[in-house]
């Protein structure tokens, strides 16, 4: 038996459901190619932004939250980018560009060579001080 996670169609790491830091870690160091390099800065910056962030991994997805069981952001990796949801998106300025349709979820994509740090930190700031979803 490995310890290798094994990726998903599209390239996401199946991490086992967990709580804190390590789980988001473990899904970080095994998402494929540049893809691991955006995870380790989006979580660096989500923490920047956001001190005393809860972290946990459900449903092979990183997930990011200010309040016990309530969630403002997660991040799944498909082939050719990483999408990064904001569960109440459409409350934002400027809204994240891809639309969902589940009710105020948006998303942003990011491709290789694209990420602008300085908007994804404005997004994380302004979901950060949102209600968070409850999952």
């Amino acid at each position: 038996m490995t310890d290798t996670p094994r990726l998903l169609s599209g390239g996401n790491p199946q991490i086992a459901k967990g709580y804190g830091d390590a789980p988001v870690q473990a899904w970080i160091a095994a998402a494929p190619e540049w893809k691991q390099d955006i995870g380790r800065r989006l979580d660096a910056l989500v923490e920047k932004v956001v001190p005393g962030v809860r972290k946990a991994v459900k449903w092979n997805t990183p997930m990011y939250g200010c309040e016990e069981g309530t969630w403002f952001l997660a991040m799944h990796v498909y082939a050719r980018y990483m999408k990064v949801t904001f569960f109440h998106g459409t409350e934002m300025d400027p809204v994240p560009p891809v639309a969902s349709k589940v009710g105020n979820v948006r998303y942003a994509h990011i491709h290789e060579g694209e990420f602008d740090e300085a908007l994804m930190a404005d997004w994380i700031r302004q979901a950060s001080r949102l209600p968070g979803e409850r999952m």
